[in-house]
């Protein structure tokens, strides 16, 4: 069965456009209360933790969610803006039965995004997912509590606590924050105001950029996915570390001393050696990537003595792998960087703390960490598309791409995706020259263009 609400990274679409609309965050919060009732825990009334970063949709969706939850006889505890891997924390913490983060990641603020995760705090297989939208798509196979059966929600600001001291414990005590100068750029988001006190609490001299949330103004030039803003503070502020995060916390991207940004490919290349050469893994440890991780990046971990998986796109892929392989580190070029001995999912300001650990360990500035770690010039495009046909079935795939590819042999690669989240086909093209990356991509994304009927 396909899966017609849940994509990569939860539900994600424009908020009060369906399916991101008030009346189906209620049906979804009776779904996954009746699902976890009746099929998961046996709980007659399930506890579900619901998170939010700052959109202004988000009101309207926590208020219908919980709704629904309440109506099926479950309990909700309200956090307030906590990052993702923060309301995962709270699921487990707390012993609930799942957990909802509502927030659309790096999307603009008119998107919006439902994240589900289980009581482990790890995001709900395909097969889980699949279970629910079968009760989304039948309202008979839910039947609706009454009277004394109802359930209640109430908000917990004390997670926001529990969950500092879980970021905090991260840190190793020999190593401190007192002598970093830190700007931190928290997309105003989820992390506005949890993660730049962390860091104050931990020493640092902290510039904070990002933390104005209007509802409005998440990811707004800001963040993540404008590393270059806080690689030009850097150097306005002589700073020795610049830390980005996304809408939700939950990636990472950074800018070394120079300026210079850092992505998520490079950060999980520095922490394998870091955590190798502390010997908090071994040789011949894995570390799990995807298919779209450079491979520079592969060939770094590989000369390390350590073994590179590449699984699907997707954090919730990348951490199903550790879990099946005991892997301690796993990540994607996005940012998403998964440190198992310490979060069930990706977690930005972790991650930074434990790059932070890496200087100390070596006694180098991240610029030198990050020149270790070389990787392969990249082509990427995206097509926005009507219809997500099969790539498989199409006749430039087959033929024209098929002969691109052997042609390119192992002097790079091509990999061609849709969006899990979006109506876009992927492209990308990597070689170990910039121009055979280049040309190759030009001359993919014409013919599929083409054969696409796009322009």
């Amino acid at each position: 069965m396909d899966r017609k609400f849940f994509g990569t990274d939860g539900i994600r679409g424009r908020a009060n456009v369906y399916p991101l609309t008030g009346e189906f965050a209620y049906k979804l919060g009776r779904a996954v209360t009746y699902y976890f009732e009746t099929k998961q825990t046996g709980n007659k009334t399930p506890l579900i933790v619901v998170g939010k970063d700052t959109r202004l949709s988000c009101y309207m969706l926590e208020q219908a969610f919980s709704a629904g939850v309440c109506a099926q006889g479950g309990n909700v505890i309200l956090t307030g803006p906590l990052p993702t891997p923060g309301v995962a924390f709270a699921a487990q913490s707390l012993r609930a039965d799942a957990g909802l983060m509502i927030s659309a990641s790096h999307n603009p603020y008119y998107d919006n995004g439902l994240k589900l995760f289980n009581a482990k705090g790890h995001k709900l297989s395909d097969e889980m997912e699949q279970e629910i939208e079968k009760l989304l798509l039948d309202d008979s196979l839910v039947p609706l509590q009454d009277g004394e059966n109802l359930g209640k929600a109430k908000r917990l600001d004390e997670i926001f606590g529990r969950y500092t001291v879980k970021v905090k414990s991260a840190l190793d005590g020999a190593f401190v924050l007192d002598d970093k100068r830190i700007v931190i750029d928290c997309a105003n988001g989820a992390a506005y105001k949890i993660a730049p006190m962390i860091l104050c609490e931990l020493g640092a001299d902290v510039i904070i950029k990002g933390n104005q949330p209007n509802g409005k103004n998440i990811n707004e030039r800001c963040g993540a996915m404008f590393p270059e803003h806080t690689g030009e503070n850097v150097l306005k502020y002589r700073a020795d570390i610049g830390i980005c995060l996304d809408g939700d916390a939950d990636r990472l991207i950074l800018a070394d001393e120079e300026g210079h940004v850092v992505d998520g490919d490079v950060i999980i290349g520095i922490l394998a050696q870091y955590l190798l050469d502390s010997q908090a893994i071994d040789k011949q440890d894995e570390v799990v990537g995807t298919i779209l991780s450079n491979m520079g990046l592969e060939i770094f971990i590989k000369n390390l003595g350590l073994n590179f998986f590449r699984s699907n796109v997707g954090d919730r892929y990348i951490v199903k792998r550790m879990l099946e392989s005991d892997s301690k580190l796993g990540g994607e070029g996005s940012g998403h960087i998964i440190l198992k001995d310490f979060a069930t999912t990706g977690d930005g300001l972790l991650a930074a703390l434990k790059v932070l650990e890496a200087m100390g360990f070596y006694n180098l500035p991240l610029s030198k960490l990050a020149s270790k770690v070389t990787l392969y010039p990249q082509y990427t495009k995206n097509l926005r598309v009507k219809e997500k046909k099969p790539l498989d079935d199409l006749e430039v795939v087959k033929v024209d791409i098929k002969q691109i590819e052997k042609k390119l042999g192992d002097r790079g690669r091509i990999v061609l995706r849709y969006s899990g989240t979006e109506s876009l086909l992927r492209i990308m093209v990597e070689a170990a020259d910039e121009k055979l990356a280049n040309d190759t991509g030009k001359k993919i994304t014409l013919l599929l263009g083409t054969a696409l009927g796009l322009e």
